[in-house]
């Protein structure tokens, strides 16, 4: 059993290195650091015509900071096309109580009062970690990565981290940047103050206005 603290976890985010177990059941942690890392860029983050159609329906009820646990056990759950998960039950046990000290955020996206999608991560400074999320109907959790977007940009924030890069984010302007442009960017914004709204209703609604098809 490893001994894991907020204040480790912390340490490790602010010099560029993030956790990950190999399964729900295994109880070992790595530290990873890549040679190549996922950004979203906030100033041009784009949004495909299909979404923005989908965000201008207000089919969901978004809120932020409402469901935390509910939102990262989702994250955790087996699924067919993800069988295996990186999230043991230690990870999952800090990040909540990284949340109840104000760093761990969470976008939930609602159908009447059932949960169908979300994401969540980590805050330090004017840098978000964005960890994982999930989706139970088709679009739930790309809205809610818009709506993270949207909230980030409106809070002041410089970088939004997604670790690696994969096909899901490339429709959103994922850039792979090489793990010393990620640590020099990282610095310039854990020096930074941001917070991350947390009123209710849409933010997406006005940022899709500006951001390209």
């Amino acid at each position: 059993m490893q001994l894991l603290t907020p204040e480790l976890v912390l340490s490790a985010y602010s010099i560029g290195l993030f956790p990950m177990a190999n399964d729900r059941d295994d109880p070992t942690i790595h530290w990873i650091d890549p040679l190549h890392r996922g950004v979203l860029p906030l100033d041009h983050f784009h949004v495909p015509r299909r979404l923005k159609k989908t965000i201008r329906q207000g089919r969901f009820r978004l809120s932020v900071d409402r469901a935390f646990p509910a939102v990262i056990e989702a994250c955790a759950e087996a699924t067919i096309d993800r069988p295996r998960t990186w999230l043991n039950d230690d990870l999952i046990q800090l990040y909540v109580e990284l949340f109840e000290r104000g760093h761990g955020h969470s976008v939930e996206v609602w159908i009447d009062e059932r949960l169908v999608g979300g994401v969540y991560g980590l805050s330090i400074g004017g840098a978000f970690f964005g960890e994982s999320m999930f989706s139970r109907v088709t679009d739930a959790s790309k809205v809610a990565l818009v709506e993270l977007a949207a909230r980030l940009r409106n809070g002041g924030f410089a970088l939004l981290d997604t670790q690696f890069v994969n096909d899901h984010l490339k429709q959103f302007g994922i850039e792979e940047i090489t793990r010393s442009a990620y640590k020099a960017s990282l610095r310039d914004a854990l020096a930074m103050q941001a917070v991350l709204p947390t009123a209710q209703g849409s933010f997406a609604q006005a940022m899709i206005e500006g951001v390209s098809d």
